[in-house]
């Protein structure tokens, strides 16, 4: 009898271990959640011109530590998983699925914002010359090369 004691003692202690790793699992992909930016934060953005939207946009963009919380997650899932743990955990394995596919699109979303924060100033410079060449039937007489360059400066400094 001692024997069968002893496997109801472990079978209880499995199944409160299985409750704690599902546990940590969801408050895992809770914490992912919560560090995940706010629609609204990148909906609304106040900026006086396209480059202070842009970096203000990038902000808004940012994952947090929402990354290395699905990380955890999926890892707590993972050990679950190939122990045996979890009775139905198909609703975890959705959820983990749904916020990776979340937070690279937001990833993207930043990456995108940020390459454009970079090649706006630019891109303005370049427009700067092409009008001027034109309004001067192509006479190289125009704003100099640094000149473009510092209204370039002043536009991204403007805009933070």
């Amino acid at each position: 009898m001692v024997m069968s004691q002893s496997t109801f003692e472990d079978d209880d202690l499995f199944d409160e271990a299985a409750a704690d790793v599902r546990t940590d699992v969801e408050e895992h992909l809770a914490a992912a959640r919560d560090a995940l930016p706010e629609s609204d934060a990148i909906w609304t953005v106040e900026a006086d011109n396209t480059l202070g939207v842009l970096n203000a946009l990038g902000q808004a963009l940012d994952t947090g530590d929402a990354a290395e919380r699905l990380r955890d997650a999926k890892k707590w899932y993972a050990m679950g998983e190939r122990a045996d743990a979890f009775d139905d955990a198909d609703d975890l394995a959705k959820q983990i699925e749904e916020l990776e596919t979340v937070i690279e699109d937001v990833e993207t979303a930043h990456d995108h914002a940020s390459a454009l924060s970079s090649t706006v100033p630019e891109l303005r410079g370049a427009l700067d010359e092409a009008g001027e060449a034109a309004s001067e039937g192509g006479n190289d007489e125009g704003e100099s090369d640094a000149d473009t360059d510092a209204d370039a400066e002043e536009a991204e400094e403007a805009a933070e």
